[in-house]
């Protein structure tokens, strides 16, 4: 398995996805693409996580950028939760965990006093040409969207799209 680095492409993947859609990495060529991984929907942390995503939605198309949501919940509970919650955003299901494995986001946690497999909550910003250009990783959510957002500011300052 290749482990994905800073400063690399990241291979091309497909997931199914909110809408009835089967998205590809590789649609987006062109625009930064935000992908973050959240254990569960309608759990008060992955809630408050997409809603800063949310609010945020005009900054980040402003600046080029689309955002993709992902967990191993059902794309029929995806749907669900992002009605609930107004996301304008896709959420991708990934429960067979292949792109959690690519990502290496699968982790043993503690939860509730047991130790279980579940997703650590990580984000990753790839530029337009498909490199990795920033990863967080055991991230806390409040404020998470503003310092994404604080991040690709600054990459579309020093390589704005078309140069």
């Amino acid at each position: 398995m290749n482990t994905i680095t800073i400063g690399n492409v990241i291979a091309d993947f497909e997931a199914q996805a909110t809408g009835n859609k089967t998205i590809k990495l590789t649609d987006y060529r062109g625009r930064y693409v935000i992908i973050y991984f959240y254990p569960k929907d309608n759990t008060p942390g992955c809630t408050l996580e997409g809603q800063g995503f949310r609010d945020a939605i005009e900054q980040f198309t402003a600046l080029n950028a689309v955002i993709l949501g992902v967990s191993r919940d059902s794309v029929r509970v995806h749907e669900g939760f992002k009605d609930k919650q107004a996301f304008p955003f896709d959420l991708l299901s990934d429960a067979d965990e292949k792109l959690c494995a690519m990502f290496d986001v699968i982790k043993m946690k503690t939860l509730y006093g047991k130790q279980v497999r579940g997703i650590e909550r990580s984000t990753f910003l790839i530029d337009p040409q498909g490199a990795l250009i920033r990863a967080w990783r055991k991230v806390k959510v409040k404020n998470h969207s503003v310092e994404v957002l604080d991040a690709l500011t600054i990459a579309t300052e020093n390589h704005p799209v078309g140069q």
